[in-house]
């Protein structure tokens, strides 16, 4: 099944909750929750009280993307804010095995990502244990970058690794997904679309309907 899951980095926080709702009436699927430290990429987004707070208001699936440094430090931290899903950079992960099953431990689904210059190999030791892979079509750290269409290739390469293994394994792209380049990425292989400014730009109903218009 396709799913479409809103990053709020591009969402307006003076009004977040508004807009929160508004995607999830509007049959968002995920949302998307990215966090960044300041040291595994420059920017720092947000953190365990946002997550608790805005918790406290939705029942949307939260998707949560650490992009941290040493991230078995907040696993534990992290559900209890309510995430229902982490996704861990194997750049990030010491020992990727351990955090991927700390994750499953928790009760909560868990996946693996890559930053764009990381091969896929490098994730295998840990394919046949994730529920998603995550692939960055961006550099992370940044919202608002162009999409690198080198991630075509990459989604398609990831899913047939997965068909290979007999695996049911979600394969969620992020960065630059817009509703140019949504065809291609879906027909790549891909089911799980995050989309930050295509979606809180504007009228957010109308962006997720076209979104899923597509994702059909």
């Amino acid at each position: 099944m396709n799913k479409i899951a809103p990053s709020i980095l591009a969402a307006d926080f003076n009004i977040l909750g508004e807009q929160i709702r508004a995607a999830s009436e509007a049959g968002a699927h995920y949302l998307h929750i990215d966090v960044m430290d300041g040291l595994f990429v420059p920017s720092i987004s947000i953190g365990l009280p946002i997550i608790e707070s805005i918790r406290r208001n939705t029942d949307i699936f939260f998707d949560c993307h650490l992009m941290i440094t040493d991230p078995d430090r907040y696993l534990t931290n992290f559900a209890k804010a309510g995430a229902d899903s982490i996704t861990v950079h194997i750049e990030a992960c010491k020992d990727p095995v351990a955090t991927i099953n700390a994750i499953k431990s928790l009760g909560l689904k868990s996946g693996i990502t890559l930053c764009p210059e990381t091969p896929l190999e490098d994730i295998e030791c840990v394919l046949d244990i994730v529920d998603m892979v995550l692939i960055m079509s961006v550099h992370p750290g940044f919202g608002g970058q162009a999409f690198m269409p080198s991630s075509l290739a990459k989604i398609e390469k990831l899913k047939n690794m997965i068909d290979r293994r007999g695996l049911k394994t979600d394969i969620e792209v992020d960065g630059g997904v817009t509703l140019k380049n949504l065809r291609m990425i879906l027909d790549s292989g891909a089911n799980v679309i995050v989309s930050g400014s295509s979606i809180f730009n504007g009228d957010i109903a109308e962006n997720i309907a076209e979104f899923k218009k597509i994702m059909k």
